[in-house]
Formats: C-alpha cells, structure tokens, sequence
C-alpha cells in the first residue's frame, strides 16, 4: 500500500534552479573523461601494462578475451570496460548509505562532504602519472559520488506531491545536459594539454600526463560546485523529517534493495533496473553499431550522440512536464516503455541512417518519460523521511547498470552482432512494461 499523503511543505528558500546547477555542475565534471577511456587506457598499458596490477588486469583480461575468440586488441577494451566500471560499481555501494546519512543529517552537509571528497579524487588523478594512482583517484571519486542520490532527494523535500514528478524532469534535464557538455569539455582540454605537456617535458617527474588538464577542468567544476553548495544550497529537510528516520544500521546495497519495506518502492526500483539494462545497452553499443554499419567516425559519432542527448533533455525538461499534466505517472511510465521497446527494435533493424537517426530520436523520448516518471513514482511512493535512503537505493541500482550492461552488452555485440543485441534490449524493455503494470498510482 502507498503510504498517506504527506502534510503539505512549508514554503522552502532553496530553488529548483540550485538544484538543477549542482547537479549539472556535478555531471560535467564527472562525464569528462567519457570520451577519453580508450586513449587512456593506451597510455596507462604503454606506461605500466607489463606489471602490477595494470599488468595482472591485462592478463586475466586476455584470458577471457581468448575464452571468447577475440585478439589482444578486444583484451585492451574489455579491459578499458572494467576499469571504467570501478566507479559504478562503488556508486552502487555507496548511494544508499550517503541517501541515508542525508535522511539522519540532512542534505546539505553530506552534500559539503560528497563534492569535497569527489574533489580529492581529481586532484589525484591530475598527478596519476602511474596507473595505481589514476586508480586510486577513481576509487576515492567513487566512493564519493553519492551526491546525485542526495541532491535528487533535495527536489522531493522542496516540491508538493503533486508537482514531484515534474521537478524530477528538470533533474534529468541537468542529466543530459551534463553528460552532453563534459564528453565536449573533455575532448578539448585534452587537445590542449597535449601542447602543453609537449612544451614543457619536465612536468612528468611530478605526475603530470596527458590527460592532466581534463583532471583539473574536473577538479574546477568540483570546486565551483563546492562554493555553490556552501552559499546558496540552503538545508531543504526540516528538523522534525530527520528525528522521524528510524535509527538503523545502513545495509549493504543488495539488502538494501531486497528488503526495502515499502513495497511499491521496491516493485518501481525493480522496473528501472530493467528498463535501464536495455537502454544502457543501447546507449553503449549505438557508436559501434554505426562504425560496422555507415563507416560513421569520430565526428559523425559525436554527432550521432548529441542527436540523442537534445531529445533526452527535450523530453525531460519540457515534453514530460506537460504530459504530466493530463495523464498519470504510470500511464506515462507505460507510454515511455512502448516508446523504447519500439524505437530499439527500429536501431536494430536500420538499413539506413536516417532510420536510425529517428529511431534514437523517439529511444530518448521513451526513456525521458520513463526516467522522469519512475523517479517521481520512486519518491512519491516513499515517505518524506525516507527520501535519500529510497532514492539512493534507485542510484545505486542505475550504478549497477552501468557498471555490468556495458561488459555484457560488449560480449553479445562481438560475439553475435548488432541485430540480436539490440533485440534482446526491445525483449527487455517490453519485460520491464510488464513488470510496471503492477505499479499502483500513489495518492497526491
């Protein structure tokens, strides 16, 4: 059963618009080594790839490679693969327990704590001349990383019941928005300090690499986003909301999620796990399904990426509003879902680029609705005293995603192609329609 209305909020100081600028602030910087992983990943091998543990990683990563027919070039990017997925899988763990701290504590200072220590992991990471360092820079920004999870639940604190799905658009709308902008940050810093690095070589002795100046555009964005928290995110959970939380040990991610109490909660985390396995498999595969089938390059990939990024914020700062006006969550939920399930057997089946083109065109719609809508069911289901640790458990779980889609989604591409990948995701989005049809309307 959903739990009764909560008594309607007191007028709140904090704006939808601070929200909104930390966490577009918090995803530029994060998503700026998106575009960077494969050359880093061949720098760090060049460096250090004959020993330690970048030399063990690389051996067990030949192992599966040969396992699955590939060369040592398909061992490098599975390689690349799990490396990249240190930072989801520690997102994963730490959501719920920072979601929770924020319920306990409030938001703003666990905020103040997140970003600090997400700052500490780039400053590493401008001097991660070795892999371990670079390694130990991505561990720490990880663990750290749970201000998404607390920032979201800020928008739960500060909205009526009636307008929370709303505001939940205008999260995703910084969503994409950040990870439109950081891949592009990325790319240019990196351009520059590759001229930088060339004029002055001594640089080296002290840590300094190629990919330096895209780690302290992160570190700045990090710094920025800890001076805005500090002087205009005033705390959004009032006194009273934080002595309701019940004094409980924080579990680990996976019990977190099993044995969350309220059901519907867990029913609508279930759904977005789902439909996010088929869309992240999408996302992550989209590039290479365009190389194998147009001969599309790196410009024509950027493109084809942004394309998708402009409906996605589309979608969720403006068109999901409106849809909300006149339908209910779930039936937006559903809606979404048909819209994916359709649009990814469409990529699957293009012969041409404009058929693709439009079919990620309404995949980013699909999962606008979808996204927006879920994490507004998510919230509303939940009580108000229960906002972080419910919404980091929905972090944590799209953390898991992203940690294991790409690994998998990677094996089935090489291995059986585009076509039955791309399938096997609409067969997965359908799943996740089936699943949502249990999903009650919770009271406003």
């Amino acid at each position: 059963m959903s739990p009764p209305p909560d008594p309607p909020a007191p007028a709140r100081p904090l704006s939808l618009g601070v929200i909104f600028l930390t966490l577009y602030i918090d995803l530029v910087g994060f998503s700026i080594i998106f575009p960077l992983a494969p050359s880093l990943m061949e720098y760090y091998l060049r460096v250090d790839g004959q020993s330690g543990v970048l030399g063990w990683l690389l051996v067990q990563s030949s192992a599966v490679s040969r396992a699955l027919g590939h060369d040592q070039g398909y061992a490098a990017v599975l390689l690349g693969g799990v490396v990249m997925s240190f930072y989801s899988i520690l997102q994963f763990i730490f959501s719920p327990i920072w979601g929770a701290l924020s319920d306990h504590h409030g938001r703003r200072p666990v905020l103040l704590v997140t970003v600090a220590g997400t700052a500490l992991g780039y400053l590493i990471w401008i001097f991660s001349g070795s892999f371990w360092l670079f390694l130990a820079s991505r561990l720490i920004s990880g663990t750290f990383s749970g201000n998404l999870s607390v920032a979201t639940a800020a928008v739960a604190d500060v909205t009526t019941r009636q307008d929370r799905s709303k505001a939940m658009g205008i999260v995703g709308a910084a969503f994409g928005l950040g990870l439109v902008t950081g891949p592009a940050l990325g790319g240019i810093a990196a351009a520059l300090h590759l001229d930088f690095l060339t004029g002055h070589p001594g640089l080296a002795r002290w840590g300094i690499n190629p990919f330096s100046v895209p780690a302290l555009l992160a570190l700045a964005m990090c710094l920025l986003n800890q001076v805005w928290v500090y002087r205009r995110f005033k705390e959004t959970l009032p006194p009273s909301a934080r002595a309701a939380v019940r004094d409980e040990r924080v579990r680990n991610p996976l019990q977190a999620i099993l044995l969350l109490d309220n059901a519907d909660a867990r029913r609508a985390n279930i759904v977005a796990f789902v439909y996010s396995v088929a869309f992240v498999a999408m996302e992550t595969s989209v590039t290479f399904l365009a190389t194998q089938r147009f001969n599309y390059g790196v410009t024509q990939n950027t493109e084809l990426l942004v394309w998708l990024g402009f409906f996605s914020i589309l979608t969720q700062g403006y068109l999901v509003r409106k849809l909300l006006k006149t339908m209910a969550e779930v039936k937006v939920l559903a809606l979404g879902l048909v819209l994916l399930s359709a649009a990814l057997l469409a990529v699957a089946v293009a012969g041409q680029p404009w058929l693709l083109y439009a079919g990620l065109a309404v995949t980013a719609v699909g999962y606008g609705l979808v996204n927006s809508s879920t994490t507004g069911l998510i919230s509303l289901y939940a009580g108000a005293s229960e906002q972080g640790r419910v919404l980091g458990v929905f972090r944590s779980l799209g953390s898991l995603c992203r940690a294991i889609t790409p690994l998998l989604a990677g094996i089935v591409f090489w291995g059986f192609g585009a076509t039955p990948l791309f399938i096997g995701a609409a067969v997965i989005s359908v799943a996740s329609l089936v699943l949502a049809r249990r999903l009650p309307q919770p009271a406003k």
